[in-house]
């Protein structure tokens, strides 16, 4: 675990190569907060790192959101999540879906990218298989808009609880 003086005396390459995994793929974003440093406390770092994500252009935006995994998806049975991403749905359950879950998270996550050309996210660590798969059935039904917006604050808390794991508040 680091501390938060650490990050602020940290160089640019220190400082994205502890936090730029907080935000799926997408170290661009803890490089362009670098530059904010220093900060009070996690929670400082947090919002300027969110503000970043704020202040981007939608493209940029969705790229983000697509960046995700799809929730027990075929990146995960093959093995090539992130160590956070594996972790996390791990820990709601989904590395050991029945047959019947496995084929019933294809189908709603391949209807819900269908519609809003990106893949569901939500703070897994949050969830557990029931409750994940609730939401994604409930949100499929939402405007393209509203789950941007939803999305977004689901990859905030990821990035929350990511930020956790390795900066001392």
């Amino acid at each position: 675990m680091t501390s938060i003086a650490a990050l602020n005396a940290a160089d640019r390459a220190t400082f994205v190569g502890t936090i730029g995994f907080a935000f799926e793929d997408s170290p661009w974003i803890a490089e362009a907060a670098w530059a904010g440093r220093p900060f009070a406390d996690r929670n400082a770092l947090l919002r300027a790192l969110i503000t970043v994500v704020e202040q981007s252009p939608e493209e940029r935006r969705i790229a983000l959101i697509a960046a995700h995994p799809d929730l027990a998806g075929r990146v995960a049975r093959e093995g090539r999540l992130t160590a956070a991403s594996r972790d996390e749905q791990a820990a709601a359950g989904l590395d050991r879906l029945t047959a019947e879950e496995r084929a019933r998270f294809e189908a709603v996550n391949g209807s819900y990218r269908a519609r809003f050309g990106f893949p569901f996210v939500i703070c897994a660590r949050e969830h557990d298989t029931g409750s994940i798969l609730a939401a994604l059935e409930a949100r499929a039904g939402n405007d393209r808009g509203d789950e941007i917006v939803t999305a977004l604050d689901e990859i905030a808390k990821i990035a929350r609880l990511r930020l956790a794991d390795v900066v001392a508040p």
